[in-house]
């Protein structure tokens, strides 16, 4: 069953990427230095960015770098029984934590949608598929903005996360694009639907 098989990639990519983060500590920095901009430029101001846990690679490095160049960043926010949305989140705004340890923005801060959307993963395969952690929040959210228009989803990972092949489902929504520490994949290219993005 492909659930099970998800489940021992797991199991194997969390291990991987917690070797992974102790071999490359300035791997954030490093990523957040090769980020393509012109993503900003075709899909922002808002921008959804995530709180590390645990071995994620840090997109802190980027979230400054990217606030510095006018974009409008949010936090995924989600709270039992309702669905995952954004929440705008600036550089001194307090954080609050919910389930699992993740680091959420409050009740209080304004509800925004994000048009380019940045994920962490496990791992991902040579065709963008992305395994997360199983709870679908982001396969559900990126589903729910594209009712309305765009949403470019870009994974943020180390390059050792990448493998060749990861099991899918009808309902996975596979990456556009992948940023590591060592530069970008465009998986978008080789889809019949691939946006322009100039």
């Amino acid at each position: 069953m492909p659930d099970l098989t998800k489940q021992t990639l797991r199991r194997e990519l969390k291990a991987r990427r917690l070797e992974l983060q102790a071999r490359a500590p300035d791997a954030g920095e490093d990523l957040a230095d090769r980020f393509p901009l012109k993503l900003l430029e075709r899909f922002g101001p808002y921008v959804s960015v995530y709180w590390p846990i645990g071995s994620e690679l840090d997109p802190r490095p980027l979230m400054q770098r990217l606030h510095a160049q006018g974009a409008t960043l949010c936090l995924p926010w989600s709270a039992p029984g309702q669905p995952m949305c954004f929440r705008q989140w600036r550089p001194d705004d307090q954080l609050e934590t919910a389930s699992f340890g993740l680091r959420q923005p409050l009740l209080t801060a304004d509800r925004v949608t994000p048009r380019l959307i940045l994920a962490p993963l496990l791992g991902v395969d040579t065709s963008g598929m992305r395994l997360g952690y199983g709870q679908g929040h982001y396969d559900r959210a990126v589903a729910s903005i594209r009712e309305t228009g765009p949403a470019f989803l870009c994974g943020l990972a180390f390059a050792g996360q990448l493998i060749e092949t990861i099991p899918s489902e009808a309902h996975d929504i596979p990456l556009d694009w992948l940023v590591t520490e060592h530069g970008s994949t465009p998986f978008f290219l080789s889809r019949a639907s691939a946006p322009d993005i100039g």
